[in-house]
């Protein structure tokens, strides 16, 4: 019986240098289609070369320490109690980079124990899924930030009435006892239809009187300070 035990706790594959090789060059390969992912779904201020690359060298670390691994289960217990202690605390500027360093991990974990198909299958899922929700824009959504006097409210709310319908949508109405703010929301469609029907839309509400500012800003969850 204690036989069995050690045994099982020792148990390690034969490796030959050929299969570790392919197992961290494979893990190269498929941590590098996760790079090209990484580029092609991330844009802007949200984009980071040096987290891109990050995903490649994690990918061929988990590849490697799961061929390091194998069977052995001494060595994996080992490794799970090594890692429990680890805290990471650098911040996520998107979600979607988590999915990221989860879909690296997943991959090295299959490239190290050979199953080559498995994480390419489902790389390529999710490669899939990437490239088809990114193509569904979410950058169409507008706001209208108005600033002025408190005594020129109804006006402003008439006017923006006036010339959006009901394609627009208050967000926010902050007002002081001096001034007044406005935030209404409408699509990039509706706001183009409109700048060409009236080119002079801002000066339009700075005729109004009053009017300290009128901006207009792309609402995006992408940016950061």
């Amino acid at each position: 019986m204690k036989e069995t035990i050690y045994n099982l706790l020792a148990q390690q594959g034969d490796m030959t240098w050929q299969q570790i090789i392919m197992h961290i060059l494979v893990s190269a390969v498929i941590g590098l289609f996760i790079f090209i992912s990484y580029v092609i779904s991330h844009k802007g201020t949200i984009y980071s070369k040096k987290f891109g690359v990050t995903l490649i060298v994690l990918t061929v670390m988990t590849g490697t320490v799961m061929t390091v691994i194998g069977n052995n289960i001494a060595l994996s217990l080992g490794m799970v109690g090594a890692l429990s202690i680890v805290r990471f605390r650098t911040a996520i500027k998107d979600s979607r980079d988590t999915v990221y360093i989860f879909w690296t991990i997943i991959v090295g974990i299959c490239c190290g124990v050979g199953d080559y198909l498995v994480a390419a299958v489902g790389s390529s899922a999710i490669f899939l899924i990437f490239l088809i929700m990114g193509a569904i824009r979410s950058d169409n959504r507008m706001l209208l930030i108005i600033r002025a006097k408190r005594s020129r409210c109804e006006n402003i709310e008439s006017q923006v009435f006036r010339y959006f319908g009901t394609g627009v949508v208050l967000r926010v109405k902050n007002t002081t006892e001096e001034n007044a703010e406005y935030i209404y929301e409408l699509s990039r469609k509706i706001l183009e239809k409109v700048q060409k029907q009236y080119p002079a839309l801002t000066d339009d509400f700075y005729n109004l009187g009053q009017i300290e500012s009128v901006n207009i800003v792309a609402q995006s969850d992408e940016i950061y300070n």
